[in-house]
């Protein structure tokens, strides 16, 4: 047993600076927890915060795993696993529960739009066709954190929310393609400015309350629909070409 915890012990030291990454990723777990319980308080806001946070971590993990080729270097650790389990909680379960508990909608309405949530993102990140050759993603990528988000600051009607969570639930399946800010090359640098600009938003709208009004409200409308359209835009272009 000693010999075998040496081993492990060494190994861990070896990669140590490569083995930051995954404790990089591994911090969306905490982050995740945090928000569970703001959530848990009632306090939308700090459970929105703590899903920011971990959506920029998710953004920079997965460029310098692939810069530092962290798979092939430390092969006895999943990344890509480590990745999905943060990602479920993050992208998909906290959303739902925000979306259910928030009064956002009214019983059943709730319990029906999180539960279709939990369970098309469950079958979505099973799918291993999901990643497209150029970087996009097939079918609506289980992106409820940026949808709740926008939906709980800008939608005010209980109708249009249900029916638009109804639909991205459906367009999971869809053979449609939605875009990946660094992935995806075609149009990088306008998806990636409009992205900071969503955030920049966003950011506005937290520090206001969850509420969004004149040109904030315009922008994070906006820049929230480039986001779920650019990438069907690409589709279509390629389809008339």
């Amino acid at each position: 047993m000693a010999d075998l915890d040496a081993g492990v012990a060494d190994r861990l030291k070896s990669a140590h600076p490569l083995f930051l990454i995954h404790v990089l990723t591994a911090l969306g777990a905490p982050i995740a927890l945090l928000a569970l319980l703001a959530g848990s308080r009632g306090d939308w806001t700090m459970l929105f915060v703590w899903l920011g946070i971990a959506l920029v971590i998710d953004g920079i993990d997965g460029p310098l795993a692939r810069h530092f080729d962290i798979a092939r270097r430390m092969p006895q650790w999943s990344g890509a696993s480590l990745d999905f389990v943060i990602d479920y909680a993050t992208y998909v379960f906290l959303p739902a529960f925000a979306l259910a508990a928030s009064g956002m909608l009214s019983t059943p309405w709730n319990w029906i739009c999180g539960g279709l949530v939990v369970f098309t993102g469950a079958l979505y990140f099973a799918d291993n066709g999901m990643k497209q050759p150029d970087g996009s993603f097939k079918g609506f990528p289980a992106g409820w954190n940026m949808v709740v988000f926008g939906l709980m600051v800008l939608s005010s009607s209980q109708v249009f929310t249900v029916i638009f969570v109804v639909a991205l639930c459906a367009l999971t399946f869809a053979p449609m393609r939605f875009v990946h800010p660094v992935r995806v090359v075609r149009w990088r640098p306008l998806t990636l400015a409009v992205t900071l600009l969503w955030f920049v938003a966003a950011g506005f709208a937290i520090a206001d309350g969850m509420s969004a009004e004149g040109p904030v409200k315009w922008l994070l409308a906006a820049t929230s629909i480039y986001l779920l359209g650019v990438s069907a835009l690409h589709q279509l272009l390629e389809r008339l070409r």
